[in-house]
């Protein structure tokens, strides 16, 4: 089947729309610019459907690169048939274009092998034809010259012939192995203990295959790989042998039973253990790809969460030994003061570490405190809380996920952002900066640093570091860019550009002062016509020449846009001076066909256009529910069962949420006291920064441990 007639059906798409997104992709244009500026060729497809497509479409090339490569390589050994060839055609997956491929390669030394060039295969093809004598054939064999010396001899190395002509049967490996997937089991046996009792739960342990949850799998895989467990997938060998001898015994007698034998042997010695590993890739396959989902489930709203704008912000790093980091930083994250306070144990330092603070707060009129969620974070927020009550000024606080700070403050980055600052300030700097602009800050950071996933480090790092990727590419376009503000780790995810293109952005605004125009980065060095096509209309100038730059209009689109605002009498001046409340309805009433073929526009396209002029500037975080910003607090032992509690979901696993109640400890929702109805996942209900209410239904102080329901908020209420 062709490749654009296959994504087709699988996607579920109309086949023009296909058609565009394969040409689209070929020619070298980004997911982003395609989702956003080439609706009419898509049929408005969004962008994560579209990576989910060029994944699949990647994969497919690739498919059938193999096997074209497979196909050679059995014909130039002479021995492709119509059969061969139909099997090569009708491969869906690289395996089974392996076990096609698996009887033509060429292998290590094998029992087969030396029994071959021991001229024993015409033996082995008489015993598989089950027509005569097999003793009496392999008395014309014996060769001491060749090392066989008896009739044994002769019959052993033909059944090693058949053991592996059998263990590389194309189709019965494809049955088994899918016997092994939906039968088999697997089994697990604690060999070491770990002292933290992480695989205590595997000591002994047994689950049928199709039931395993991914993350187990992937727990039982690291638990393998640091030697604390020992793992193998069951299955009755008896069954699958019954299987293998099916395919090729049909007649009784010796022969027969030889194949049988021979069967057995390659079954035990060959199949099982190879057919067991492919299995095993089989679900880490699976279980890998459903954890990279997850991670890039939660990473995407956390990147989108709502920027607190507009306030000077003061960034608490909190520590013990060495103290609580200090940074405060303006309206556009320019570091004003930092410092270093000791509010908490050892030192204790209480007074002097609120006159400090105090002062800063005074100095550069602060309005908000981030606070970091690592060491010493409950005492730090214990501190602040009561400092406020002590300031005149309204000032809140929020605690922030610090997950990434260290990674980015010992990163060159940061060095090159802060090459006089300590490594700890530089993390102060980055949690008072994540509170401002989550996203810009980020951005700077290593996703698989950012503590949204699981099993990050088990994980393919290509395929990991492909998919995060491009929800960092999404993230940033869908929110667009400030061209005379953004940072080079910023503008390198912008659809078309890359860290060289960055760079030579940043030195041009530099030596050149500000961009006041769009097509002024064709002046960029090596950013050429196509690099523009895909990244101008993500970028914005807030005070620029032409006020459709600080919009998401492509530069494309300008005239058409211009001739839409003529149409229904509006101006520049009106675009500026936000006045283009009534153009919709005005739009909708003319007829949206009309209007955008006068325009030469498409409707989707147009209405894109419409929603920018009438909001320029607009930023689509602004819409979403804002943080949760506190000037008191609460511990552990504030928190009693059946207390209702807001919280906001930090993560999200395959077996539940875990929720920021306030407290240093995240409470954690399980899937089955999420709702009462039914959800295949929690991410059917829930994501990342989403304020939920809560009841507590368990607590547990000495272990620090929270059990929450959703859905018994409802209950409660009624």
């Amino acid at each position: 089947m062709e490749i654009s007639q296959q994504l087709t059906d699988e996607f579920k798409l109309r086949a023009d729309h296909v058609q565009n997104i394969l040409k689209l992709l070929d020619e070298g244009n980004t997911i982003p610019f395609i989702a956003r500026y080439r609706k009419e060729m898509t049929g408005a497809i969004d962008d994560q459907i579209l990576r989910a497509l060029n994944d699949r479409y990647e994969y497919l090339k690739n498919l059938e690169k193999r096997k074209q490569e497979v196909a050679n390589a059995i014909t130039e050994q002479g021995k492709m048939t119509e059969e061969i060839q139909a099997a090569i055609d009708g491969a869906q997956t690289m395996t089974e274009i392996e076990d096609v491929y698996r009887p033509f390669k060429q292998k290590k030394k094998t029992r087969a092998s030396v029994a071959i060039e021991k001229g024993l295969q015409p033996l082995a093809e008489f015993i598989l034809a089950q027509n005569g004598d097999p003793y009496a054939e392999a008395e014309k064999y014996i060769d001491e010259e060749k090392g066989v010396k008896t009739v044994a001899d002769a019959i052993n190395g033909a059944k090693d012939i058949i053991a592996e002509i059998i263990s590389d049967n194309a189709e019965l490996r494809k049955k088994l192995r899918s016997l092994l997937e939906n039968h088999g089991e697997m089994q697990v046996k604690m060999v070491k203990d770990d002292g933290k009792g992480t695989y205590a739960m595997y000591a002994d342990y047994a689950e049928l295959i199709p039931e395993i949850k991914n993350h187990r799998i992937l727990a039982v895989n690291r638990g393998e790989k640091e030697e604390c467990l020992k793992v193998k997938i069951y299955f009755d060998p008896d069954i699958a042998k019954r299987v293998c001898c099916a395919k090729y015994v049909h007649s009784s007698g010796d022969c027969a039973r030889l194949i049988t034998e021979a069967a057995d042997d390659g079954y035990d010695r060959l199949i099982q253990p190879s057919i067991e590993r492919e299995v095993r890739a089989i679900l880490t396959d699976r279980a890998s790809e459903q954890a990279i989902k997850m991670f890039e489930v939660n990473l995407r709203p956390l990147l989108l969460q709502p920027p607190v704008k507009g306030k000077v912000t003061l960034g608490l790093d909190p520590g013990y030994r060495t103290g609580c980091k200090v940074a405060v930083v303006d309206e556009t994250g320019k570091v004003l003061d930092t410092g270093v306070i000791y509010p908490v144990p050892p030192k204790n330092k209480i007074e002097e570490a609120k006159q400090t603070v105090k002062a800063l707060i005074a100095k550069h009129n602060v309005d908000i405190i981030s606070i970091g969620n690592g060491t010493a974070s409950k005492e730090t927020e214990i501190f602040v809380a009561e400092l406020l009550k002590e300031v005149d000024r309204p000032v809140a606080y929020a605690v922030v996920n610090e997950a990434g700070a260290s990674v980015y403050s010992a990163s060159p980055l940061a060095v090159e952002e802060f090459p006089d600052f300590d490594v700890t300030l530089r993390s102060a700097v980055s949690i008072a900066r994540r509170l401002q602009d989550p996203l810009a800050e980020l951005i700077k950071i290593d996703p698989k640093s950012i503590g949204v996933g699981q099993y990050q480090h088990d994980m393919d790092k290509k395929r990991l570091d492909g998919v995060l990727g491009g929800v960092l590419e999404d993230c940033v376009n869908s929110v667009g860019v400030d061209l005379n503000t953004a940072s080079v780790s910023l503008l390198k995810y912008v659809a078309g550009l890359n860290s060289g293109i960055a760079k030579n952005i940043v030195l041009y605004r530099e030596e050149n002062g500000k961009f006041t125009a769009r097509n002024q980065l064709l002046k960029v060095s090596k950013l050429g016509a196509k690099a523009y096509e895909q990244c101008a209309g993500f970028l914005r100038i807030p005070d620029g020449k032409n006020i459709m730059d600080n919009t998401a209009v492509h530069p494309e689109s300008y005239k058409k846009a211009e001739k839409l605002l003529a149409l229904f009498g509006y101006t520049d001046a009106d675009v500026r001076g936000k006045r283009l409340g009534e153009l919709a309805a005005k739009v909708k009433a003319y007829g949206e066909a009309n209007a955008a073929q006068e325009c030469g526009l498409d409707v989707a396209t147009m209405n894109d256009i419409i929603s920018e002029l009438v909001k320029p500037g607009r930023d689509i975080r602004d819409s979403l529910p804002q943080r949760q910003l506190r000037r008191d607090i609460l511990g552990i032992e504030d928190l009693s069962v059946g207390m209702e509690i807001e919280g906001t979901v930090r993560n999200v696993t395959d077996f539940g949420a875990f929720v920021d109640i306030g407290v240093h400890q995240d409470g954690l929702v399980h899937i089955s006291e999420i709702t009462d109805r039914f959800i295949r996942h929690p991410s059917d209900v829930l994501k990342v920064g989403q304020q939920v209410k809560a009841v507590i239904i368990s607590l547990d102080k000495q272990k620090q441990r929270i059990g929450l329901s959703l859905k018994q908020v409802k209950k409660q209420a009624n």
